[in-house]
């Protein structure tokens, strides 16, 4: 059997299409280390309320802007709620050293949060544990 330059061409033209279409199937968020995408939901519920309440009973939220558990935390809450976060920035520009308030809280990993009578809950949290830990009401 005589492979032709037409063949070859053909094989090139299948593995750019199957590249392609896996580069845009991949276009969503990363799982760290593990190649495997699986695409941020939208959130279609307001919780600005719920992410005011979390505010009022004194829960903080401390994270990084480079951290991607703290995105995936802020996204859950959607863009309409992510302004009310009790959210503290701890790093500095540099992405190697802490804010001063996060020094002082002694905040060790990303997110912490740190809930009124210093309790704290290390890495991204549900929302409906959060809401158990504040008695802040999810909406329905």
């Amino acid at each position: 059997m005589k492979i032709s330059s037409t063949h070859i061409l053909t094989g090139f033209a299948v593995i750019g299409v199957i590249l392609l279409v896996g580069g845009s199937l991949m276009s969503g968020k990363t799982q760290q280390g593990t190649g495997v995408t699986t695409p941020l939901p939208e959130v279609t519920k307001d919780y600005s309320s719920f992410a005011s309440c979390l505010a009022e009973k004194g829960a903080k939220f401390y994270g990084a802007f480079w951290c991607p558990h703290c995105s995936e935390q802020k996204a859950l809450f959607g863009k309409m709620a992510v302004e009310k976060l009790p959210y503290v920035e701890c790093s500095n520009p540099d992405k190697k050293s802490q804010t001063q308030v996060c020094i002082d809280a002694k905040i060790t990993g990303y997110p912490t949060w740190e809930l009124a009578g210093g309790e704290r809950l290390s890495g991204s949290q549900t929302l409906a544990t959060l809401a158990a830990k504040t008695s802040c009401v999810l909406p329905e």
